[in-house]
């Protein structure tokens, strides 16, 4: 059951909670993402980037494709961050449902028309769009914007963007950072700019960046108005660090051995974050 973010999304503005988007970067997590989210009966957003989709390859999409159109519950393949309209193309062609075109460090002049040239070619092949305003800092490289520097969405400027672009949702910042956050760094969400916003803006919102924010936090976002949080970091470090303790024996080769403890340990977190954005059973409404 693949739909459009606009359709998925749709249902968790009406209903009051947020789908989960998880960024896979190989078959195995994917399937496990998918198996938690069979077994809780939610909604699901499979996530991912052009740098996952450059190693897992354009093949590998077709069986995403294919396994999802075999599930029962709703899900969407959406492009994460794109970065131009060739990637937004190519991923159309793939079989994206929905893409993100990420403008947000661009003048603002130029996110709304990069937006718009996005959505008037997606929108012809009912692939939804994603766009982003304000600034989402980056703990992963001191080259990228550090959490300190965020640019918080500016509410009034929110609906002049949704207006002139037509997306189908809206990444803002209020808070956030993409990646784990080091120890001496205390995000905290800007529940007020989001209330903000919320008035202004009718279409869905998206939260990006939230792996180091409290749960309390999180849950009371979903309570103001997101729709979609981007789930990444928390996931892979839970693979890879159960990976880490598996290959601790030498003697293990074997991939079928190796990786299901590993993926075992990533559905455990998926099932707290679905749990947490109230999505759980949610399927039950498409």
């Amino acid at each position: 059951m693949i739909l459009n973010m606009k359709n998925l999304l749709g249902v968790a503005r009406e209903k009051g909670f947020a789908v989960p988007a998880f960024n896979i970067s190989d078959y195995n997590m994917f399937n496990g993402i998918m198996e938690i989210c069979e077994e809780k009966n939610a909604p699901v957003i499979i996530a991912i980037h052009p740098d996952e989709l450059k190693h897992i390859t354009s093949e590998m999409v077709k069986g995403i494709i294919a396994r999802t159109n075999n599930s029962k519950i709703p899900a969407v393949i959406h492009l994460d961050h794109g970065a131009s309209i060739d990637q937004i193309i190519k991923a159309i062609q793939i079989g994206f449902t929905s893409v993100m075109i990420d403008g947000s460090l661009l003048q603002y002049e130029d996110n709304v028309d990069i937006c718009k040239k996005v959505c008037d070619l997606a929108h012809v092949v009912d692939v939804s769009v994603e766009g982003e305003l304000g600034t989402i800092g980056n703990t992963d490289s001191k080259e990228t914007t550090a959490p300190e520097d965020i640019l918080y969405t500016n509410p009034k400027q929110a609906k002049d963007f949704a207006k002139r672009t037509g997306i189908d949702c809206l990444a803002v910042a209020i808070g956030t950072s993409h990646g784990i956050y080091p120890k001496d760094k205390i995000p905290k969400l800007r529940i007020d700019i989001l209330d903000e916003i919320r008035k202004e803006v009718s279409i869905p919102l998206v939260l990006h960046g939230g792996s180091s924010n409290k749960d309390s936090e999180i849950e009371k976002a979903v309570e103001h108005g997101v729709n979609k949080i981007n789930i990444s970091s928390d996931i892979k470090v839970a693979y890879y660090k159960k990976m880490r303790e598996v290959l601790r024996d030498e003697s293990l080769r074997e991939p079928n051995v190796i990786q299901p403890p590993c993926v075992a340990e990533m559905k455990k977190i998926a099932a707290e974050k679905i749990k947490l954005f109230k999505a759980d059973n949610m399927a039950i409404f498409y």
